[in-house]
């Protein structure tokens, strides 16, 4: 009979998994040599600490679920299994995310590599693996499917199917947060609203999970044989494993909720945030705009009455004489968007305004 679970048992009780080991000190070094190829390639650019921290705490927190006392005790008592679960599927997918490993073998690595590394990225079934809409069902029907019905049973009594849910939780969970936590160069950008409201989604999965863990009064198949001194009963560690879904599910979401409110209030701040689709048809009707403006302007001259911005360009360009009448005057400059998703050619906007006071104008209303 194993000694009683706590903190004690969770640091002392280790069991050793060669293949989880392999695979975390191989992505370790992989990493380690990749930020030390960054640095080495760029000096004055090295690749950021603080990634190379979060991806190293990401992988111990795979080593502390599988292979510490929380790994020992996750098929006796299941309330210690649903910890486990959260943290390959909530605390360490997250950190993987924000350590960017995909930007840093772009930068890393060179040809072939670096070519394969792209394509690879930009394929279709990338595309379709961290498209929004998929991973969130994915995530949904990982959560209800693996706690919900009968593969909890099968998982509990097979200890190969058990480390596959493992590797199930990490992958799922990766694919879940980088669309909302990420910044990798994939198919995908999503507004800050967009993100929040995925958390939200998400979040009734957990709660839904937990609450009918909860009330279920049939103890799960293989946790019913040797439990540790001094535990609940199968029921009763049954609701408390629904409680730890339910109420630990549901605060980390909302710590990943706040994350993405406060990342929202930076980018905002320093005008960098990524407003979507609905910004972007705005700037094209903009831009929309800010061309007929220009060739109004253009029509109109200065022998109409043209006055204001419109005399000056007009002006200007009597004054330009044969350089301006180039191939390079024939076309129309395109209204310049600016990396915060705004118009910032002072010329366009002129030239908008003086549109926008010619409709104001008697005579010129819409459809005039």
């Amino acid at each position: 009979m194993l000694p009683p679970f706590g903190w004690q048992a969770v640091l002392e009780r280790w069991e050793f998994a060669p293949v989880v080991t392999a695979i975390v000190v191989v992505f370790a070094a992989l990493y380690l040599w990749g930020a030390w190829r960054v640095g080495r390639r760029h000096p004055a650019r090295p690749w950021p600490w603080w990634r190379t921290g979060l991806f190293l705490g990401g992988l111990v927190v795979v080593v502390l679920a599988t292979e510490s006392g929380i790994g020992a005790y996750d098929d006796v008592l299941f309330w210690d299994h649903m910890i486990q679960h959260l943290m390959l599927i909530m605390i360490a997918p997250p950190l993987l995310v924000l350590a960017q490993p995909v930007t840093l073998l772009l930068h890393a690595s060179r040809n072939p590599l670096h070519t394969w590394a792209k394509r690879v990225v930009r394929s279709r079934a990338v595309t379709f693996l961290t498209w929004p809409p998929f991973v969130l069902v994915l995530y949904a029907a990982t959560i209800a499917g693996t706690h919900l019905t009968g593969l909890m049973s099968l998982v509990m009594t097979n200890p190969a199917l058990h480390d596959a849910e493992h590797a199930l939780y990490l992958v799922v969970g990766y694919l879940f947060f980088l669309p909302i936590l990420g910044t990798e160069p994939i198919r995908w950008r999503l507004s800050y609203p967009i993100r929040f409201v995925m958390l939200v989604v998400a979040m009734p999965v957990d709660t839904f999970t937990g609450l009918i863990l909860g009330t279920e009064n049939t103890p799960i198949k293989g946790m019913t044989g040797m439990r540790p001194a001094g535990s609940a009963g199968p029921v009763a560690d049954l609701h408390a494993g629904g409680a730890v879904m339910w109420i630990g599910g549901d605060a980390i979401m909302l710590g990943f909720m706040m994350l993405v409110f406060l990342m929202w209030a930076h980018a905002d701040r320093v005008g960098t945030v990524n407003r979507g689709w609905l910004e972007a048809v705005r700037t094209s009707s903009f831009e929309s705009l800010v061309a007929a403006g220009a060739a109004d302007r253009g029509a109109a001259g200065p022998d109409r009455g043209a006055s204001g911005p419109d005399l000056a360009a007009a002006t200007s360009g009597a004054q330009a004489g044969p350089a301006a009448a180039g191939p390079a005057a024939a076309e129309p400059t395109p209204a310049v968007a600016g990396a915060h998703g705004t118009i910032d050619d002072d010329e366009h906007l002129d030239a908008y305004n003086a549109y926008l006071a010619r409709l104001n104008q008697p005579g010129h209303g819409p459809g005039r």
